[in-house]
């Protein structure tokens, strides 16, 4: 038994293997395939003529024609007799694939009004951070001229030295005032030295 199971693996071809290297060969679709970003700028279009005065204005003038051809048109003309159940398929029909087509929209607009929200919160923390920083930054230069001499604070400094100049000027001047001694006296030091 082994043998031949053996045998039959040799003898038949193996299924092939799914490689992780290369991609899957795509499957077939049952559904078509579209561009979800270009049915959602179809839908806005949509939606957008929809809430528009001209799309009334043209809504209005179809029904009104519509309901005068029923009645007044020629009995064989008529395509829609008086209770108007195929004008009301109509309405209903366009409705039904308005309010999905708005609601789309809608979502879209959502989703870029979120992305929006987003840019400007992340634009405000910036914003913050940035006169955050300009706030230490000012007040690190406050603090720093605190320590840095002012020209109130040079000019008095100068008057101070220029008073103590003034001051050591009149002490000399005070002691070349005074007598020196005489030459006599002078000889004495001569024998000390």
């Amino acid at each position: 038994m082994a043998a031949d199971r053996e045998r039959d693996n040799r003898a038949e071809p193996r299924s092939p293997r799914f490689r992780l290297d290369q991609p899957r060969t795509p499957r077939p679709k049952l559904l078509p395939d579209y561009d979800p970003e270009a049915f959602g700028r179809l839908s806005e279009r949509i939606a957008r003529f929809l809430g528009t005065g001209r799309f009334i204005v043209w809504m209005t003038v179809v029904i009104i024609l519509w309901v005068v051809w029923n009645i007044t048109a020629p009995g064989h003309l008529r395509f829609d007799q008086y209770p108007f159940i195929f004008l009301t398929l109509m309405l209903s029909l366009q409705a039904s694939y308005a309010a999905p087509l708005i609601l789309l929209a809608q979502n879209r607009q959502d989703d870029r009004d979120r992305v929006n929200l987003e840019q400007d919160r992340k634009q405000n923390e910036r914003s913050i951070a940035d006169t955050e920083y300009l706030t230490r930054e000012i007040a690190s230069l406050r603090m720093g001229l605190g320590e840095v001499a002012t020209r109130d604070w040079i000019r008095s400094e100068l008057q101070d030295l220029v008073r103590e100049v003034e001051e050591q000027r009149s002490e000399q001047r005070a002691e070349k005032r005074v007598v020196f001694p005489p030459e006599g006296a002078r000889g004495r030091d001569v024998g000390d030295r």
